[in-house]
């Protein structure tokens, strides 16, 4: 007899499903408009974040049974892979067994590749009937995103790692799906504060939840030096024992590096490693004298101004420094890019500047990588196929622009939309305000085409949220912090622009709340959104 039925009748007795307080958000501060709870009943299709492209209701819903099975495709290790995740997430919370198979009876759940789906390298269709859910798609990638989809449409409690009472229902009809931008991205610092392994697992895990598939890992900076170099050893083992306010440190050892490039991978997403260079550079200077001009090392720092370190451009070592740390760390990098920063080198002359990263990027291009730098980089003589990082807040900046003209592609962070790090207002307790407080709404409401002037819409490949850690030394930091405001950026990068609205928006990311409870991810409850505290 299988678990569900064990226990049915005790969950009823103790009412599960009850309406149950959003664990991060007091609901004493929660907005005073906050609706009740909707009646109980399958959510409709295009209620979920990011929206999809189409959305066609039809037919009655599907109900998850107790003998459902996940069907995958016979000869596809990725694909079965991606129902075993599948499996994983909806075993504890249901009680079901869940088998898969290769059967190709159309009943339960069935995760279906279909070269013909006509849904790009990244999209999928999703469609619901009484008898089953079937999720196809061109790729394996495609049936991830998927996943995530079907996820949402299912009641949050699905979420829960204990049991739950369900009914696991669906509306019937059809989603067909594909990403706006292929570069959807989430970069973590984990230089100003380390963040373990297993921290950094928790968030690809949060990201895949809303499509992400770019990890960009800021692993280098004044205050610590967070990934193993074998020829260069002091870089960890002096560079990597300071933060901010003078805590421990750490860094990744090769081993971990490939693990969270793996696990990235699992949740089909890439990890882009940074190695910041010129400036940003304090820790590198305190582990290794030569790579100063006066051939004296330099005191860890562990505060958090910026723009006072440079590496000695004119120096053989810095030449045979960079060569060594981007060699090893392209080699176990699978992605394709790699970026070398490039911002802030308010101690670099232009000159030296220009030189320096004219340099930088033929290394990079002899261990087979894509460049990728912030927006600075434009002041150098960029070669074909560079990427330029926007961060900036006004989208004047002409040398991007023309940049981009020229035929370099661009990937959109503006700081007073995009930064996760930005306070939401005065009475946030962590995060910074350089640029600006950042509500959800700012956060949601801006158009990556649009934010540099004289720009064609056709070089921008992407958006990315960064998230820096000054303030942020624990998992809970980075959640308070990305939610609600990465789901926003995430429908930004992934929905068709002519979808977007503030309105539908709103609604759509309220009825999150509950999600995020049952994952426990501790998230601001913003006054701007009418939360959910019950599921």
């Amino acid at each position: 007899m299988r678990r569900r039925s064990v226990v049915s009748a005790l969950l009823l007795s103790l009412g599960a499903g009850a309406a149950v307080p959003a664990a991060a958000a007091d609901p004493a501060t929660a907005p005073a408009s906050a609706p009740a709870p909707a009646a109980a009943g399958p959510r409709p299709l295009g209620q979920v974040v990011p929206v999809p492209a189409s959305v066609k209701a039809a037919g009655g819903p599907f109900t998850l049974a107790e003998d459902a099975a996940i069907h995958v495709p016979a000869g596809s290790p990725t694909a079965t892979a991606v129902g075993r995740y599948l499996a994983d997430i909806l075993r504890p919370s249901t009680g079901y067994d869940l088998p898969l198979t290769t059967s190709t009876r159309r009943q339960g759940i069935v995760l279906a590749l279909d070269g013909g789906a006509d849904t790009g390298s990244e999209g999928y269709r999703l469609q619901s009937t009484p008898q089953a859910v079937v999720i196809s798609a061109a790729s394996t990638a495609g049936l991830f995103h998927g996943v995530q989809t079907l996820r949402q449409l299912l009641p949050a409690a699905v979420e829960r790692d204990f049991l739950q009472l369900g009914p696991w229902t669906i509306a019937g009809g059809t989603i067909t799906d594909r990403p706006r931008y292929a570069y959807r991205g989430a970069m973590l610092d984990v230089a100003r504060h380390f963040h373990s392994v297993a921290q950094v697992e928790r968030y690809i895990d949060q990201l895949a939840l809303y499509k992400i598939n770019r990890l960009h890992l800021h692993l280098t900076d004044d205050q610590g030096w967070r990934i193993a170099v074998s020829s260069r050893p002091r870089l960890t083992t002096l560079g990597g024992t300071t933060e901010v306010g003078g805590g421990q440190g750490g860094y990744y050892t090769k081993a971990e590096y490939q693990q969270l490039v793996q696990y990235a991978a699992s949740r089909y997403m890439l990890v882009v490693p940074e190695i910041d260079m010129p400036g940003h550079t304090n820790a590198a200077l305190a582990s290794y004298a030569e790579l100063n001009c006066d051939g004296v090392v330099r005191a860890p720092y562990t505060g958090t101004a910026v723009g006072f370190s440079s590496l000695c451009v004119a120096k053989a070592p810095t030449g045979a420094f960079v060569d060594d740390v981007i060699r090893e760390v392209a080699a176990m990098t699978p992605g394709p890019y790699l970026h070398i920063g490039g911002d802030e080198a308010r101690a670099t002359s232009r000159v030296d500047y220009i030189a320096f990263m004219d340099r930088a990027q033929q290394v990079v291009a002899r261990y087979g990588k894509t460049v990728i730098g912030w927006h600075q980089i434009a002041a150098a003589h960029l070669a074909p196929g560079v990427i330029a990082q926007y961060w900036g807040t006004k989208g004047d900046e002409e040398p991007v622009a023309a940049a981009a003209r020229s035929g370099t592609r661009l990937i959109m962070s503006p700081a007073n939309h995009a930064y996760l790090d930005m306070k939401y207002d005065e009475a946030t307790p962590i995060g910074k305000t350089w640029a600006g407080y950042t509500e959800v709404r700012q956060s949601y409401d801006w158009d990556p085409a649009s934010v540099v002037r004289g720009a064609p819409a056709a070089s921008v490949m992407g958006v990315e949220a960064p998230l820096w850690s000054e303030t942020v030394s624990e998992s809970s930091d980075i959640e308070y912090l990305a939610f609600p405001r990465l789901p926003a950026i995430a429908e930004v990068g992934w929905s068709p622009a002519a979808s977007h609205g503030w309105t539908s928006f709103q609604q759509r990311l309220a009825a999150q709340g509950p999600r995020w409870t049952a994952l426990g991810i501790g998230y601001y409850p913003s006054p701007q959104v009418p939360w959910q505290f019950a599921y």
